[in-house]
């Protein structure tokens, strides 16, 4: 295995891992910035309200997304397994 190929294994892993992520972190983002203007503006400085909205919002990403959030994964860990042969001997 050669180092420019271990480099490029690392580098769509760093970018399936982040493709994947990418909906739930930018819901849980806006959600929460939400949730901090609400706060402010009503001035209600409970620290537990801005977990719930967030906690929901997520689950509810996860379950919109979650197949094509499966079927990246699912393909990245196919081309892994499918040049398995290129990373030994």
């Amino acid at each position: 295995m050669t180092q420019e190929l271990l480099m490029q294994i690392a580098q769509n892993a760093v970018y399936t891992i982040l493709l994947v992520a990418a909906p739930a972190l930018g819901i849980a983002l806006l959600v929460g910035l939400l949730v901090s203007v609400f706060q402010a503006t009503t001035q209600i400085q409970e620290q537990t309200l801005a977990f719930i909205p967030k906690i929901v919002a997520v689950f509810v990403t996860i379950l919109a997304v979650g197949p094509w959030m499966l079927r990246v994964m699912l393909d990245f860990a196919m081309d892994i397994f499918g040049n398995l042969h290129r990373f030994v001997g």
